[in-house]
């Protein structure tokens, strides 16, 4: 009799950690940063890099208790149907995760597609169309390369995060060493006047910033192929976001200490540009080729972890069972890598990248991350401390700073218009199409809140 395919543990910490650390940078904090300075309009948009930090830390408290409690692919699909409630309100909370995930998944992916195709043309001058078929040939790739089992893509990880790594502190170095400060702590007369006008232009560039950042909780969504999960799901979560807050701050630092902010607002290339300024053209076409790595290494991450949390879903009955198949003989799930794939091609053909990043954000910041941070506090009342292996520190206080903040965003993501609607907007609506479509089902399948209080289980809430 044949085995049933498993997910196998086979990801370490050093593993772990590259896949969060490749996820996190890609082509994200390289288009971002100069939108950001064109936001604050000076060198104080460094600030907004500092918060979206301290939003990252305090978050990540969230899911390094979570991640390390439930280590099963998935993250937060298993998170929140848990924490809310099994057979109550977790039914309805992690429909509505895979719901969203659905689309701002691929969207993710087209972001990054359509960044690299955008750098590419520093190197080879590109048409509209010619951008389009390279950021959907990007995609296509990437899905060839993660068809294979998981020890052969931890091992491709560890090479591109040490590129990733690399790059950035070559750029960081040669700021270092053409640092003119005058250039990056003068500001404008206006630039901390704290005004509420102050907070919302802070807010509107922390969202930025905050996408830059997303990815630390990568590692939960492969729960399920992290050996030793309950230590080393939190602390490749904190390398991680300490890591690459410290990278993104000296990155930012060393680009406003060599090129006026004027500047750096205008370009399109900014890492081009500011090697260009330093080492000369030839130097510049080099560094955005590491661009180009880097973005490709974060697309690698990011379709590995998505990939997972359909298949959890499926693997639950909670999602179309064809999404919990595994690979035969690679025991990776293959459906759900393809779909997700394919739907992210369509987007990188369709959309640009003004149009992502904030409804990226606005879709994800009411389920996954203020439904977390309320789980972990659902989920202290409901589990004893032994069945805990990491509790974050000064509980309940990142929890609650972590709602707040997110809260806050949300907020911002009004101000920022796409699709001739905020994306504030937008994400709630999928939200609520997303409610509409769990009730019918539940409705069709006599699920909750439909079944007499009697068949309902024990719940949470």
């Amino acid at each position: 009799m044949n085995k049933k395919p498993e997910l196998r543990r086979e990801l370490g910490l050093v593993q772990a950690t590259a896949l969060n650390m490749s996820d996190m940078v890609g082509i994200g904090p390289f288009v971002v940063l100069p939108i950001v300075v064109q936001i604050m309009a000076g060198p104080q948009a460094i600030w907004a890099w500092v918060a979206g930090a301290v939003l990252a830390l305090v978050d990540g408290f969230v899911w390094a208790e979570l991640g390390a409690a439930m280590p099963k692919a998935g993250g937060s699909f298993v998170f929140l149907r848990e924490t809310f409630g099994r057979e109550r309100w977790g039914k309805l909370m992690s429909f509505l995760f895979i719901w969203q995930t659905m689309i701002q998944a691929p969207l993710v992916v087209a972001s990054g597609a359509i960044g690299f195709a955008q750098y590419f043309t520093f190197l080879v001058p590109l048409g509209y169309y010619e951008k389009k078929m390279l950021s959907g040939a990007l995609v296509i790739l990437i899905i060839a390369l993660l068809y294979r089992k998981v020890g052969d893509i931890g091992k491709i990880s560890v090479v591109l995060w040490a590129a990733v790594l690399g790059t950035i502190g070559w750029l960081i170095f040669g700021g270092a060493t053409h640092f003119n400060p005058d250039l990056a702590f003068t500001y404008p007369e206006t630039s901390f006047d704290f005004s509420g006008a102050f907070f919302v232009l802070l807010g509107q560039a922390t969202v930025k910033t905050v996408y830059s950042y997303l990815g630390y909780y990568n590692v939960c969504h492969l729960g399920g192929e992290i050996r030793n999960p309950e230590r080393n799901i939190p602390r490749s979560i904190f390398i991680s976001i300490i890591g690459i807050a410290i990278l993104y701050l000296a990155l930012n630092l060393s680009v406003l200490g060599v090129i006026p902010w004027q500047e750096i607002q205008n370009s399109q290339f900014i890492v081009s540009t500011f090697v260009d300024h330093l080492y000369g053209h030839t130097a510049a076409n080099f560094a955005t080729g590491l661009v180009l790595l880097i973005a490709f290494s974060s697309l690698f991450a990011v379709v590995v972890g998505y990939s997972r949390i359909p298949y959890a879903a499926a693997r639950e009955g909670a999602f179309f069972s064809i999404f919990g198949k595994l690979h035969p003989t690679k025991d990776f799930p293959y459906i759900s890598l393809l779909f997700l794939g394919g739907i992210g091609f369509i987007f990188s053909l369709t959309f640009r990248m003004s149009e992502v990043i904030s409804a990226i954000l606005a879709m994800r910041i009411i389920v996954q991350f203020i439904g977390g941070a309320v789980g972990v506090m659902l989920l202290r009342r409901k589990w004893s401390s032994d069945r805990l292996p990491f509790k974050m520190w000064l509980y309940p206080v990142p929890a609650v700073m972590a709602i707040l903040l997110w809260i806050w965003l949300f907020n911002a993501t009004v101000y920022t218009v796409i699709w001739n609607m905020s994306a504030a907007f937008w994400g709630i609506s999928v939200m609520i199409l997303g409610i509409i479509v769990y009730f019918v089902q539940a409705r069709i399948r006599g699920e909750f809140p439909f079944v007499p209080k009697d068949q309902a289980g024990s719940t949470l809430l």
